[in-house]
């Protein structure tokens, strides 16, 4: 494994009940510091939590998909921002 300088965290949420996904989400993305990413994986395209980020936390997180379906989603969720 190559040295990164920052950790990604990681989060399957596939078996968390869909209530709860978005808090813990929202929970672990408001611990990043700048340049520290979490790796979400998910049973279904996550584009209603991109929007979400985007109206609540505008300009402080990226996305990039690592893997799109049709069974698992993979997204990377970096903090570019400040809080």
């Amino acid at each position: 494994m190559s040295a990164q300088s920052q950790p990604v965290l990681q989060l399957d949420v596939r078996d968390v009940p869909p209530r709860e996904r978005h808090p813990r989400i929202f929970e672990i993305l408001d611990g990043l510091a700048a340049g520290q990413s979490l790796e979400l994986t998910n049973d279904h395209d996550p584009k209603p939590l991109y929007y979400q980020i985007q109206v609540e936390r505008p300009g402080q997180f990226g996305w990039d998909y690592l893997t799109e379906g049709p069974d698992v989603w993979r997204v990377r969720i970096t903090r570019i921002g400040a809080r």
